[in-house]
């Protein structure tokens, strides 16, 4: 249920290039699944916020199921700024006539998705402005102003680039800059997340570093041909396995020997779950190479999965159109989630009072996880309805949600 639209926000990609009359919708539903884990952590983010999660995260403190729930979430990021790769190629060369110019529609979807950041995504969190958060939406934006400007080199040249960043930005982990020296903010900017204003009643802080993201949304649109007619279903599959499983087989390499791609080497805990934790402990801002390689080598297997066994007429296509709901508007839905656990956390603390400090939280993380199970059904009415009313509608502006 995709829009017709080519691209409906920066998060959201060009429905796929299909074979005949059939439809790849393994991207709808993999984007609809990291939305709904998405939900999963804001509502932690919400409601259990008085037990904040350091990056990586402190495992004498962190328990199995925060763990669990927070390495889930490390899928989302990856995700969005790889598949929105993928859309700007799909754009650049739907049908069957020449390819067109897509340098200005990442122009304007950037500094779209940077002005959401700022006017509409940050008075979500807190209702009010007191820091500027700049994050993924911020860092979706500036990945497509970059690729608008590298989008004329050929695509082995992008393809070694992105592999140079992604491959190569650990490298870079000890290099830091002092706040006011001449190289502290663009610094912050690519590579160490930090406050580029500090002081004063309004402060602005980068939580997402810009440069390992521009790595991934290159190596997005390097892999947009996969998904066009160029390739059969099952050549598709196959390509996407194998780069799953080599995503995974070089992880198990570095991370197994800590070799390289993590700043904090793994430990062998008093238990297996333990040590587990310690292995996939992952730094996310900016992501580590090790942190890439398991998030990119999970959907490239979800994509083959979800194709193979979540279309219409297989045993659990009920669950692919559901996820395919979610995943066809999902800038509708990430603003929608937001507003929605602002005014619920502002009624329950309202009503309760605050329990933890100033915040008002739920006692464990049990009820994070029904408070989702609960929203999900709520929530799907609202995406499903607007889903169909986006893709019967003829007005240009809703081609941004």
């Amino acid at each position: 249920m995709s829009s017709n639209s080519p691209v409906s926000s920066g998060i959201e990609p060009v429905e796929p290039q299909s074979h005949g009359r059939s439809r790849i919708n393994s991207i709808d539903m993999m984007r609809g699944l990291v939305m709904l884990i998405m939900l999963l952590d804001h509502v932690r983010e919400r409601f259990f916020l008085h037990m904040q999660v350091s990056d990586p995260m402190d495992l004498s403190t962190t328990t199995w199921g925060l763990f669990v729930s927070r390495f889930a979430a490390h899928f989302c990021a990856p995700v969005f700024v790889f598949l929105t790769g993928v859309s700007a190629w799909l754009y650049a060369n739907r049908g069957h006539g020449e390819p067109r110019s897509v340098r200005v529609f990442l122009l304007k979807r950037g500094v779209f998705l940077i002005a959401l950041e700022v006017l509409v995504i940050n008075f979500s969190w807190m209702g009010n402005y007191h820091t500027l958060w700049l994050q993924v939406i911020w860092v979706i934006g500036l990945s497509m102003l970059a690729l608008a400007a590298l989008i004329k080199l050929p695509r082995l040249w992008m393809a070694l680039l992105g592999l140079v960043i992604v491959f190569g930005h650990n490298l870079l982990s000890p290099i830091h800059f002092e706040p006011d020296t001449w190289g502290y903010s663009l610094w912050t900017i690519l590579h160490d997340r930090g406050y580029l204003i500090a002081e004063g009643d309004l402060k602005l802080k980068v939580s997402y570093p810009l440069l390992p993201w521009i790595g991934v949304i290159l190596l997005g649109y390097v892999a947009g041909p996969l998904f066009s007619r160029k390739f059969e279903a099952w050549q598709r599959q196959q390509r996407l396995m194998l780069l799953g499983m080599g995503c995974f087989a070089l992880f198990c390499l570095l991370r197994g020997f800590n070799l390289y791609g993590e700043t904090l080497p793994w430990q062998v805990g008093e238990s297996i779950g333990q040590t587990l934790m310690s292995v996939f402990n992952l730094t996310k801002y900016p992501p580590s190479l090790s942190f890439l390689l398991v998030t990119l080598g999970g959907m490239f297997c979800g994509l083959v999965l979800f194709e193979r066994y979540f279309a219409a007429g297989s045993l659990f296509s009920w669950i692919g159109q559901t996820l395919a709901v979610f995943g066809s508007v999902p800038m509708f839905f990430y603003i929608l989630h937001l507003y929605v656990l602002l005014l619920l956390y502002s009624v329950a603390k309202g009503l309760f009072g605050a329990n933890h400090g100033e915040l008002f939280g739920v006692a464990h993380m049990g009820w994070v996880w029904l408070i989702s199970l609960v929203l999900i059904p709520l929530f799907y009415y609202p995406v499903s309805w607007f889903s169909r009313y986006k893709n019967q509608s003829q007005q240009a502006w809703l081609k941004y949600l």
